[in-house]
């Protein structure tokens, strides 16, 4: 009986540390994840393509959300068929491990021998490519994650990346 009382009263304990725990965006139940709403997704996506045709390059630009799902792409008229799968994965790479290591681009990723764990085992994740054009999403107001867009197509990760932050920058405003 002793033994049962002790259980219920840790799991009560635990229980008391669980709801007092601050819920950054939770409602009752509900958990709130904030992201871009598919407007702006698009407008991103479509401006990162705008941008390098600029430069009379055809890419690919794709906008992941929270989930790490596409939530818009946006394709040129003349883009190799893999940019549409490199440019998700770059998104993807700029979204997760922008998030976790707290880094902005690819790009930057790669220059700080970002990687994974030792084993190398998140390399093997089919949606992770560490190669330049990937740009993770901020809000203005706090830094949160919203997601990450990434370009492919342009002949050189650096040029994909830059037509990436000029969408960025040109709607940062808006991600609020």
């Amino acid at each position: 009986m002793r033994q049962v009382h002790r259980w219920a009263w840790r799991c009560g304990l635990v229980a008391a540390f669980i709801t007092a725990a601050p819920a950054a965006h939770a409602q009752g139940h509900v958990v709130l994840t904030p992201k871009l709403d598919w407007q702006l997704a698009a407008q991103l996506a479509q401006e990162a393509v705008r941008a390098c045709a600029a430069q009379g390059y055809s890419v690919t630009a794709t906008v992941v959300d929270t989930s790490g799902h596409q939530q818009a792409v946006i394709k040129g008229d003349s883009v190799p068929l893999q940019s549409l799968s490199v440019s998700y994965r770059k998104a993807y790479t700029a979204f997760a491990y922008g998030a976790a290591f707290n880094m902005n681009t690819t790009s930057e990723l790669i220059a700080a021998k970002v990687t994974g764990p030792a084993n190398g085992a998140l390399n093997t994740i089919p949606e992770v490519l560490f190669v330049p054009g990937g740009v993770t999403l901020r809000r203005v107001a706090d830094n949160a994650v919203l997601g990450g867009i990434g370009v492919s197509g342009a002949p050189g990760g650096e040029k994909d990346e830059a037509c990436a932050q000029a969408a960025v920058a040109k709607y940062r405003a808006e991600f609020r």
